[in-house]
């Protein structure tokens, strides 16, 4: 339920796309009525989807706020990188900045484990993880250059697929793509750790 719940800006900003780009006519009127004069018609569906993902972000901190649950870390940095980065797009009128965000955040994501590492010396994915399972240091090592590897990629993966295909495409590869690819290193992750786990009961 949680994943879900996580992927919903995703899912929401992929549904309001292809919504808009069905109906270019109905969507360009939406735009420009929101957003005002000089949005060219093929524009519209990714300004709209853009609001739409804003809007969804703001109303996972807002329920989780009302429910008086905490709001994870990781959906402030990216309320405040949707915001940024998605307000830029409808301010401007310009895709290029939504389609940096992913970069943004996968590159963060990588820097904060990189940077606990080297100058905390504080391994964060052994702070997520320790109450679940017990490795050797080495292997947690491991892990966390694992991830920051996998962030660093994922962040050039989405611009080469951004500047390389079309907007549709780019659209389709952040839901599939990237869920997919997370999906496959998680999986990949979790049959090493069963390995050492397997070890270590031996």
């Amino acid at each position: 339920m949680k994943f879900l719940f996580d992927l919903l800006p995703v899912l929401l900003f992929f549904a309001a796309y292809k919504f808009a780009g069905g109906s270019p006519d109905a969507s360009h009127a939406l735009a420009t009525r929101l957003l005002g004069d000089g949005i060219a018609v093929s524009q519209a569906p990714i300004l709209i989807a853009t609001a739409v993902a804003i809007v969804a972000t703001l109303g996972q901190v807002f329920w989780l706020i009302a429910r008086g649950r905490k709001v994870d870390t990781m959906l402030w940095i990216s309320l405040a990188i949707i915001v940024v980065f998605g307000g830029a797009t409808l301010f401007f009128h310009d895709a290029t900045f939504i389609k940096w965000k992913p970069t943004v955040l996968y590159w963060l994501f990588a820097l904060t484990l990189a940077g606990s590492a080297l100058f905390m010396k504080r391994n964060l994915i052994r702070a997520l993880m320790k109450d679940q399972v017990q490795l050797p240091e080495p292997v947690w090592a491991r892990l966390n250059l694992s991830w920051i590897a996998f962030f660093a990629v994922m962040g050039i993966l989405n611009l080469y697929v951004a500047y390389s295909y079309s907007e549709d495409t780019w659209v389709s590869f952040k839901l599939y793509g990237g869920m997919g690819l997370m999906f496959l290193f998680v999986l990949g992750q979790g049959l090493m750790l069963s390995r050492h786990i397997e070890e270590k009961n031996s």
